[in-house]
């Protein structure tokens, strides 16, 4: 019996935010009986088609871990679970798929219209590393706190630092400070759980004000974001790139920040105006930034944000 996934909708982009596909007969993807549903697992790192292999689905599968094999066997897939593997261009060769699962939580990558024109649904695996990502910008904000990049280029330079009179130079305690959560979703919930343990105050930022705060200590809409910048000693980024959010971090909102202040981004590299952070942090506007994620990625050797120790 055929797999039959209904359309529930589907989402897309307008000047207003996500908006849902209207429902027709033809919006429903519908796949070949398993025997002869084929998925391709795309990830240049991740071990997807061995773990599904073990399940004996009865489906059939296969792994590429560049894109030139992607190119060559998109046209054998019905289903594509992949990641940054992913170009537009792969469309005219899938004429087969019917589904795109996203390995991650964002699908800003992909050709919504598109995709929807061509009857491809699209599924993002929202939440699955929430707490991952959450721990992350947990390392990255005690990293900042306590100089640890310093001190690991210190260690490679075989040099000894002393004791520094200078607090602004010095390692510092996370207790009393302030983190304001941009998105305050399941990462950004839970990064608010794990900075409590130090002691940290919490404000948070989200579109609806009426789902439970969690650990935050105050929550507010988005819209409050500038007028809230000056209370912050970190600042993390936690929220879905769209229209709204993309170079939410600009110019005017980094120079309300505290020359003291540290910006930590784990949501997406456009969430940030990066000329707007490259002259902040030349010209020490702020204390520094931790950087997961950034506009282009790879990051270009070229790039000045090598260039800096503080982030």
């Amino acid at each position: 019996m055929p797999l039959e996934m209904i359309s529930q909708g589907g989402w897309r982009q307008n000047e207003t935010g996500p908006v849902p596909f209207p429902k027709n007969k033809r919006s429903a993807a519908v796949l070949p009986p398993n025997d002869k549903t084929a998925i391709c697992f795309a990830h240049v790192a991740y071990r997807l088609h061995e773990r599904f292999s073990t399940l004996d689905t009865g489906i059939n599968s296969f792994a590429v871990r560049d894109r030139e094999t992607l190119e060559d066997r998109i046209g054998e897939a019905d289903v594509l679970v992949i990641s940054g593997l992913w170009e537009n261009g792969l469309l005219e060769r899938a004429k087969r798929l019917c589904f795109i699962q996203a390995i991650g939580a964002g699908t800003d990558q992909f050709p919504r219209e598109e995709l929807a024109r061509r009857h491809i649904r699209l599924a993002s695996a929202r939440g699955v590393n929430y707490r991952a990502v959450a721990e992350h910008a947990m390392a990255l904000i005690l990293a900042l706190s306590r100089r640890l990049p310093e001190a690991r280029d210190n260690q490679t330079k075989r040099l000894w630092r002393g004791m520094i009179g200078d607090l602004s130079q010095r390692e510092d305690e996370l207790g009393g400070k302030t983190l304001l959560v941009v998105g305050l979703g399941q990462i950004g919930g839970r990064l608010a759980q794990l900075v409590k343990a130090f002691d940290m105050r919490v404000i948070g930022l989200r579109r609806d004000l009426t789902a439970h705060s969690g650990a935050a200590d105050a929550v507010h809409k988005m819209g409050e974001l500038k007028s809230l910048l000056p209370e912050a000693d970190f600042v993390a980024l936690t929220c879905p790139l769209t229209s709204e959010t993309e170079n939410l971090i600009d110019a005017e909102a980094l120079r309300r920040m505290k020359p003291s202040a540290h910006l930590v981004n784990v949501a997406r590299g456009r969430v940030i105006d990066k000329p707007a952070l490259v002259e902040a942090l030349a010209e020490h506007r702020i204390a520094g930034a931790g950087i997961d994620v950034t506009t282009d990625e790879p990051l270009a050797p070229t790039s000045p944000l090598w260039e800096w120790s503080k982030c």
